[in-house]
């Protein structure tokens, strides 16, 4: 991959794409309290630069992706029609995992991202196990594994950092630490509170990045992917970064202040790219305008193709799915 290069056009496609993220999330929260989206609703609002930083780094036609459940936005960023994925959360056919998924388990095979995942830390072991097919089979690939802080905090995952070690398989893992596993800050759940030294028990290369500025998540990630994909193995890496959301729409937040959330605001990624942007007159106040109107415009189609999509049909309801033993159902 060639050298990363932070310029204008790099710093207008940040704010294109991570302006969309948060409006598309912004949309999905005001539709989830309109009951036109159901179930459960983790939004991303806060932590758009570890993806736009991580997607910069990587080569998203042959790379892949995995993540837990708070997952609207990655497979948009990994190439996924923004419509597909509203029509997801809304439970309609026309959906990227066909309105059987909504919004835990996005899923696009097609642009490489594989979830969209339920279960927390679940997604970790599934990601060492793309990384070892890949590696298995001499495909020239590398997986960006998604957790939250929750997350390390499960066996599974310190199984798989073993196993990724022994066998040095092309995958990054990256926590994205935002304080909190879902209302209990990272410093009531255990006796340290530096996530990135969990890979020094496994000699893993490992360390903190800043998750709010996408150029550092960049240049790590690449550092970590041009690593990996020498065969060298994984990485761990600790991007610190705050959701302005709670962990759900159900959560009060009653652990946290509004002042503790107005002081990451005075940060928000979002803010500084454009900040960035401003300063180096590398768009008018005309011309950042349009872009909004873009977004507005993408956010509006969304919606509107997700409400003139239908709902599965009940005989889809055996597609895609397995019997005890392994045989596939078709009718």
């Amino acid at each position: 991959m060639s050298k990363l290069n932070f310029n204008k056009e790099t710093y207008i496609n940040w704010y294109k794409d991570m302006l969309l993220w948060r409006k598309f999330e912004d949309k999905a929260s005001a539709l989830y309290i309109q009951q036109k989206i159901r179930g459960f609703l983790h939004l991303y609002n806060g932590q758009e630069a570890i993806l736009a930083g991580s997607v910069y780094a990587i080569d998203p036609k042959k790379d892949r992706m995995i993540t837990a459940y708070r997952d609207h936005v990655m497979p948009i960023a990994m190439g996924l029609d923004p419509k597909k994925v509203m029509a997801e959360l809304y439970g309609k056919s026309t959906g990227c995992s066909g309105g059987k998924g909504g919004s835990m388990h996005m899923f696009s095979k097609e642009h490489n991202f594989f979830g969209g995942h339920g279960i927390v830390g679940g997604q970790v072991p599934l990601g060492a196990g793309i990384a070892f097919a890949d590696k298995y089979n001499n495909i020239d690939a590398v997986t960006l594994c998604f957790m939250g802080d929750g997350a390390v905090r499960q066996g599974a995952v310190h199984e798989t950092f073993n196993m990724a070690m022994t066998w040095k398989l092309p995958v990054i893992f990256i926590c994205e630490n935002n304080g909190y596993a879902m209302g209990t800050s990272v410093e009531r759940s255990a006796n340290h509170s530096h996530i990135w030294k969990l890979g020094l028990s496994y000699e893993m290369p490992c360390e903190p990045v800043d998750g709010m500025d996408p150029e550092k998540v960049a240049k790590i990630v690449k550092k970590s992917v041009d690593f990996a994909r020498k065969g060298n193995g994984p990485s761990f890496l600790e991007m610190k970064t705050y959701r302005y959301k709670g962990h759900s729409m159900s959560d009060a937040q009653k652990y946290r202040t509004k002042d503790e959330i107005s002081e990451y605001q005075k940060i928000d990624p979002l803010n500084k790219v454009l900040e960035m942007i401003k300063r180096n007159k590398w768009a008018s106040d005309n011309e950042i305008s349009l872009i909004q109107d873009e977004v507005k415009n993408t956010i509006k189609k969304c919606v509107e193709f997700s409400e003139n999509s239908s709902f599965p049909e009940s005989s889809s309801l055996y597609e895609n799915v397995y019997d005890q033993n392994y045989q596939f159902i078709k009718d």
